[in-house]
Parts: C-alpha cells; structure tokens; sequence
C-alpha cells in the first residue's frame, strides 16, 4: 500500500512532468524546427515525456488519483510554452530554466522527505531530478539568461510553479 505521502509526491510529479510535456509542445508548435536549439528542445522533451509515463506506470500500479488540474495544466503548460516562444529562443530557454530550477528544488526536498522509505519512488525522482538539472544546464548554455527581462520572466515561471505544486499536490 502506497502511504499518503508517497502518493501526494507521485500526483505532483506525474503532474509536473506532464505539463512539462505540454511545454515544450507549446514551444515546438511555435519554434518548430527552426530554433537555433530545437535538436536539444526535442530531446528533452522525449525526456520528459519518458518521466510522465514512468509516473503514470507507478500511478496506475499503486492506486494512486492524479491530479484533478490535469485540464488546467495542459491548457497553462503549452500556453506557457507557446508565449515564451513567441517572445524568441532565449525566452522559450528562460522558461526551462526556471521550471528546472523549481523542480530541482521540488525533487531534492522530497528524496530529503523521504529519506530511503520508498526505494523505487526515491530512485525515479533521483534520476528524473538528475535529467532536470541536465536541461536547466543545457538551457542557460542556450542563452536564457539572454532573455528580455531574464530576471522577471525567470522569478515569474518559478513563483508559477511553485503555486502549481502546492495545488496539485492536494487537489
């Protein structure tokens, strides 16, 4: 059986990793193959469809009820992604960087929460945190911090994000 804990971990990751997943939709339907990084967008965005579907395995596995904000999230998620895009490449880069900003954060204080009493849970989130860190990298290397207004833009997704975690973390 599956604790209270481990399932309000397993809601919001499942749940952040599929409006990842709606992100970099949003960004590719915008940028499309012509962004000066989109061979690497691509690629993390197979990551992070990868992550969602482990998510939803475990989800499915331990009877765990997904997020109800799933809807919200999609619609946000590529509307995020589609609008970052539209401003330019470093922004769609910015966004990436701050949403793998908050989820390295997010994912550090749940192996923290944790400490060691669901193994095969603790294992995904240390390996997806991992790939997190590995795309907020590869987005700074991309110019995010070239962004208009990178400071703002960068402060406004990771407040965003935070208040998606404490949603879907309960509802």
């Amino acid at each position: 059986m599956t604790s209270s804990r481990s399932a309000r971990m397993l809601r919001v990751d499942q749940a952040g990793e599929y409006g990842a997943t709606r992100i970099y939709a949003g960004q590719m339907a915008v940028m499309g193959s012509r962004a000066p990084h989109s061979t690497e967008v691509a690629g993390m965005a197979a990551q992070e469809e990868d992550h969602r579907a482990r998510f939803d395995a475990l989800i499915a596995e331990r009877g765990v009820r997904p997020t109800l904000l799933q809807p919200v999230w999609s619609v946000a998620g590529f509307a995020l992604g589609a609008a970052t895009a539209l401003i330019g490449p470093e922004a769609a880069m910015a966004c990436t960087a701050a949403i793998e900003t908050e989820i390295d954060r997010h994912y550090t204080e749940q192996l923290e929460e944790l400490d060691g009493d669901d193994p095969e849970l603790s294992a995904a989130i240390r390996e997806f945190r991992d790939d997190e860190r590995e795309h907020r990298d590869a987005a700074l290397a991309a110019g995010a911090e070239r962004a208009p207004a990178y400071p703002l833009l960068f402060n406004a997704i990771r407040l965003g994000c935070r208040a998606a975690i404490k949603l879907s973390e309960r509802i």
